[in-house]
């Protein structure tokens, strides 16, 4: 499988999102990433359900979902119906974490599971084989522009082990403080998906930051 790098467009201009989306499209990227955050689960607000129908209108990206919400078993149906293709879940935000999964199956759609930075790996074991997609948080929930925490590539490593123990096919996503330094450190343990929003809305070439994340 091929290295996928979906911008998160938390870090867009949010006056002009269609452009930016178009932007990211030009230079190449290959998912759209979106932070959905509800200022409970953590401590900021972005936009929900009827922004993504809104943006859905001017891509045919793939949508990556990431809610980072209290409760996201009662946003499913919302997200399904604005156009999202995966929607990601924490594993520290639901009492029922396969209840959801299911849910998220059930509507058609590919399911992820998140972990924050002190979540540990082994809080995964039971979901590993019905997901589709291990989010690995390499920054702390809530803001973008943070640093990368660097134990996140041992978390990666130890992930794509249990993965391979399980016999899931489910593949590593890692979104927080990406660049061009780290992404070869995140890759080689086992992350195929990378998520980046400062280093590539941030940049003077878009097309060359995100070929740089490949």
């Amino acid at each position: 499988m091929k290295t996928i790098v979906a911008p998160s467009i938390l870090s867009a201009d949010f006056s002009k999102l269609e452009a930016e989306i178009k932007k990211i499209e030009k230079a190449g990227a290959d998912w759209v990433h979106i932070d959905v955050m509800d200022g409970n689960f953590v401590p900021n607000l972005t936009f929900g359900a009827p922004v993504v129908k809104k943006i859905r209108k001017s891509t045919k990206m793939f949508f990556d979902c990431h809610l980072m919400v209290e409760h996201p078993e009662s946003y499913l149906q919302d997200f399904k119906d604005a156009g999202a293709d995966l929607i990601c879940i924490h594993v520290e935000a639901t009492k029922h974490l396969h209840r959801a999964v299911q849910a998220i199956h059930d509507l058609g759609l590919q399911a992820g599971v998140a972990l924050n930075p002190a979540t540990p790996v082994e809080s995964l074991a039971e979901i590993l084989p019905y997901v589709d997609l291990i989010l690995v948080m390499s920054v702390n929930p809530g803001f973008g522009g943070q640093s990368f925490i660097e134990s996140s590539v041992e978390k990666i490593v130890k992930i794509k082990k249990m993965l391979k123990i399980a016999k899931s096919k489910a593949v590593i996503e890692v979104d927080g403080g990406i660049n061009d330094k780290n992404v070869v450190a995140v890759k080689k343990a086992g992350a195929k998906i990378i998520v980046a929003g400062s280093y590539v809305y941030g940049a003077k070439d878009t097309a060359q930051a995100v070929q740089s994340l490949r």
